[in-house]
């Protein structure tokens, strides 16, 4: 068996590289390993690379989103089994999310140590997580309350979980030898070790010491550990300069000493070896795993600490002593009670002592090769890891587009889920938001949906200038900015009547679409814009569904089509069959507006041309196998390259309107899976296999950024995910439903 290990490494002064470092050595040592080898995949931070041994084959930089792909591809040639070691910070885009693009390229079995787990997690927080979980064959949790916090709060299933505490090193030395070379003897020792940071709560120590002292004068305070390298380059060493002037403060020079370094394993096994007490006195009560308190009740020490998760687990039984966060004076009280009553202190080492022997690397390496070759074994009689095997989109929901509606139309910006009213409101959310209420209205009847039916259509009625054109932007206080909006919003309010035309769920509003329909009409003709014709078609084709005998109606379609059509002959070529000289933003729509023309065109050209466009779109949008949205920040000019940022939730609207009509048409079941995929990128399949959709919110963020989604969550985001969830359902409902079923509406919530 052949171990990659993703990880951060020594040198990298890092707890979770220590770590690796001890679980890999002790899974390789002869009474251990078998026939057994590994490989580091190492996690580098910004700063650059490091001096490795020769067993590190591949480094990632944390944020080259291309060093994960590359790595992936190295550990699939060369690993029969992949461990992960996980922690937010250690991977690159918001908390870490760019561990799943890793993830989810892996073909070989994977096993993941998880270094954090919350109780209280971030949308983002618990999404990755929960898909490190399904990604794994096995996660692994170091304390019995991470385990009971994964199947709480993270719904990860029990029997996904095992449970391996944190090894702490087999120390052999003698206590009295140690001391020596430390030159602590005649001193009882106190040690705190770790990278420095505030959440060490070495202050509440130090505070204790001025009795304890005064009492036991032998008494020394060891402070080991420099400060955490990411703390040092944001606020420097401020923590260490506060504690310095602490320790002058309360005349405590004589007691106390910096030793201000990364611990060397050898010396650290030396200071466990000839300290009396490790005291881990941390402030916040939300840490699963600690390995400076695994590594002094490892190596029976008398163990004192703040009751943080781990702590309250570990220090059970007898195995150590707690007080309670901050509280020195408790502090005092325990260390002068042990001091005073050497016995009491005896047994309280020999417990952690006996304990510690069940914790050492060498039975700790046993567990981990025992629950790899387990692994394994499973794996090599299962086909595959199920990566979305079964989709179960989520419920379709208007709680959010509800909360960004008031009595004048949809807000168009949010700042997170709430409304940003400074930026008032625009007439294409509102035609998506008219084209999403009327397709649920299709199979559901609710009152509130009529109601926002009401304010959206009316919001159009009133941007609609004399002329039929439209305005576009209406501030908070209904004040418009412009004369005329761009055709694209045109082309929105055009679809969007259109299809309530089509769709009319009573006859008045049937009425008021078909005057405002009418009366934009007489500029179909001048339209110029791509985009704007591309969705004026898809309008015009829905108001002909209804008024099929509209002469007029149709020789615009014809015109309109001949005027994409054109663009396309233009401006193709043997390897760019597009309408453009470059791919920008919503590209869909431009074949969907062929496909929605073509059913009303006696020539096949309109269908041809956008059958074509779809296939070169498909193309250069699948090319890793998910849907890649063309990115905003630089367009795809014919002969360049594809920018992968910032993708647009609309886009993938578009594509998914885009297949599902080609499947309408044609039955082929490809474009059916072909609308499944693209709809599947809202909810993690993606560029950074994160989702894009707020279960708590019901809403969608509004971009696809390079360090995961922007959490806004506005109007066209929001729109674009409720339109695509209704249109996947109704596609899924019409393939796999009996008649029965069908007679049922559509849920909405």
């Amino acid at each position: 068996m052949k171990t990659a290990y993703i990880t951060t490494y020594p040198p990298r002064e890092c707890g979770i590289a220590t770590f690796t470092r001890s679980v890999y050595t002790s899974m390789i040592t002869p009474q251990n390993s078998g026939n057994r080898k590994g490989f580091i995949v190492a996690m580098n931070d910004p700063e650059g690379s490091y001096d490795y041994p020769d067993f590190v084959k591949c480094e990632i930089r944390d944020n080259q989103l291309q060093d994960y792909m590359e790595a992936a591809d190295y550990i699939n040639n060369n690993a029969d089994i992949c461990s992960l070691q996980h922690e937010y910070n250690i991977f690159g885009g918001d908390d870490g999310v760019y561990v799943l693009s890793l993830l989810n390229k892996i073909k070989v079995p994977i096993v993941s140590t998880l270094h954090t787990i919350l109780k209280d997690p971030s949308v983002s927080q618990k999404f990755i997580i929960q898909e490190i979980a399904r990604l794994s064959q096995k996660v692994i949790a170091m304390s019995e309350l991470g385990i009971e916090i994964l199947t709480t709060v993270f719904s990860i299933p029990e029997n996904k979980i095992s449970l391996i505490e944190h090894g702490v090193p087999d120390i052999k030395l003698n206590p009295v030898d140690s001391k020596k070379k430390l030159n602590l003897n005649g001193n009882r020792t106190i040690i705190t070790f770790g990278l420095l940071n505030r959440n060490k709560g070495i202050e509440t120590v130090l505070k204790a010491l001025p009795l304890i002292v005064k009492k036991h004068p032998d008494v020394r305070y060891h402070i080991l550990g420099k400060t955490h390298p990411v703390i040092n380059k944001i606020s420097g060493e401020e923590y260490r300069n506060y504690l310095e002037n602490l320790v002058d403060e309360l005349k405590l020079r004589k007691y106390v000493h910096f030793e201000n370094k990364f611990i060397s394993k050898s010396d650290l096994n030396l200071y466990l070896s000839a300290c009396d007490f490790c005291i881990t006195p941390y402030l916040n009560e939300a840490q699963i795993t600690s390995g400076p308190l695994s590594y002094s009740v490892g190596a029976g020490a008398a163990t004192i600490s703040t009751p943080f998760w781990h702590a309250q687990e570990l220090l059970a039984d007898g195995r150590g002593r707690l007080f309670d966060f901050k509280d020195a004076e408790q502090l005092s009280d325990v260390l002068m009670e042990l001091l005073d009553d050497p016995e009491k202190l005896k047994t309280l080492r020999k417990t952690a002592a006996e304990y510690g022997r069940t914790m050492i690397w060498p039975v700790k390496g046993q567990e981990y090769n025992q629950l790899f070759d387990d692994v394994l074994l499973r794996f090599k009689h299962t086909s595959s890891r199920g990566k979305f095997a079964f989709v179960d989109f989520p419920d379709i929901s208007f709680k959010h587009i509800k909360r960004l509606t008031d009595t004048t139309g949809i807000i168009q910006h949010s700042k997170f889920s709430f409304p940003n009213y400074n930026d008032g409101y625009n007439l294409d959310d509102n035609a998506r938001a008219l084209i999403a209420v009327t397709m649920a209205l299709k199979t559901n009847k609710k009152k509130k949906l009529f109601r926002m039916m009401d304010t959206y259509l009316s919001f159009i009625h009133y941007m609609q200038k004399p002329d039929g054109t439209f305005k576009n932007h209406l501030q908070y206080n209904r004040i418009t900015q412009e004369e005329t909006g761009s055709e694209d919003c045109f082309g929105r309010a055009m679809w969007a009547l259109g299809y309530l035309i089509d769709n009319c769920p009573r006859y008045e509003y049937l009425q008021s679409a078909r005057s405002m329909f009418l009366k934009a009409s007489e500029n179909f003709d001048s339209l110029t814009s791509l985009r704007g014709i591309a969705n004026t078609l898809i309008g015009i084709s829905y108001y002909m569904k209804t008024f099929r005998t509209d002469q007029v109606m149709g020789e615009r379609v014809s015109r309109l089509a001949d005027k994409m059509i054109l663009s396309y002959n233009t401006n193709k070529s043997e390897q760019w069959n597009w309408f453009e000289s470059k791919l920008s933003y919503d590209n869909a729509i431009l074949p969907l507006g062929l496909l929605h023309a073509s059913e009303f065109l006696h020539s096949d050209e309109s269908k041809t041309v956008a059958f074509e466009s779809m296939k070169f779109l498909t193309k250069e949008l699948f090319k890793q196998g998910h849907l890649s949205i063309v990115g905003n920040k630089k367009w795809f000019e014919k002969g360049s390259t594809k920018s992968t940022f910032d993708q647009q939730p609309v886009d993938a609207m578009g594509m998914v309107l885009l297949y599902k009509k080609a499947y309408d048409l044609t039955h082929n079941i490809r474009f059916y899976h072909l609308m499944l995929k693209s709809m599947k990128w809202f909810i993690g399949d993606n560029d950074l296999h994160v989702s894009m959709f707020d279960p708590d919110t019901f809403g969608c963020c509004d971009g696809l950024q390079i360090n995961g989604p922007n959490r806004n969550q506005g109007a066209e985001s929001s729109l674009a995910f409720v339109i695509s969830n209704i249109a996947v359902k109704n596609t899924q409902d019409q393939r796999y439903k009996t008649p029965a079923q069908l007679e049922k509406p559509l849920r909405v919530i």
